[in-house]
Formats: structure tokens, sequence, C-alpha cells
């Protein structure tokens, strides 16, 4: 099922407005990832980077071209392992939290 624009909107200004929203994107986008769900956890980490750093911040700071950044985010897209860490690594650093595993 896509999501309408209006769904993505509203997901948006949460996102801007309310941290710990945020905060359980980012975590969920990770647990999706390690879940091995990956193409949730991209689509996840898409939504999140358009609503808080863009694409073209994040390439910057990455070194990147904001292109290669979409492409290896999107559906077909299979990012390096180094690549990936590297986007989380800015990430957490833009929200001022580290991010990490717990056995439950």
């Amino acid at each position: 099922m896509a999501l309408t624009r209006k769904f993505k909107d509203t997901v948006q200004r949460r996102v801007i407005s309310d941290p710990d929203f945020r905060h359980a994107l980012l975590i969920e986008a990770i647990n999706e990832l390690l879940a091995g769900d990956h193409s949730v956890a991209k689509s996840i980490l898409r939504d999140y980077i358009n609503a808080t750093i863009t694409f073209p911040v994040l390439a910057q700071k990455l070194h990147k071209s904001s292109k290669s950044i979409h492409r290896m985010l999107g559906p077909k897209g299979n990012p390096r392992m180094d690549s990936l860490a590297g986007i989380l690594k800015v990430l957490q650093s833009k929200e001022s939290i580290k991010l990490h595993a717990n056995m439950s």
C-alpha cells in the first residue's frame, strides 16, 4: 500500500516538532535493519532524512553526492556497510544521541 502525501506530510510535521518521535523513528530504522527488513529500514531512513537533515546536507557531510545517497537508500539500493555506518554516524551526531544494541 502506497503512502499518501497527506500521511507523509503528517509524519514530517511530527518529526520536526517531536524529538522523541524523531529518535524513535531512527531507532526503528536501525531495528528493521538488524531484523533483516532492509527495504523498510531504507524507507524509514529516507523519510527521516527528508524531514530532518535533508539529502544535500547529509551528502555534504559524507563527501558524497546527494544522488548517490538517494540511490543507495532507494528501493533497489544496496548500500555498503561503510556507507550505511557513515549515514548513521551523521544522523546520531545531528540528534546528539548515541545508539547501541541491547539484548532483551
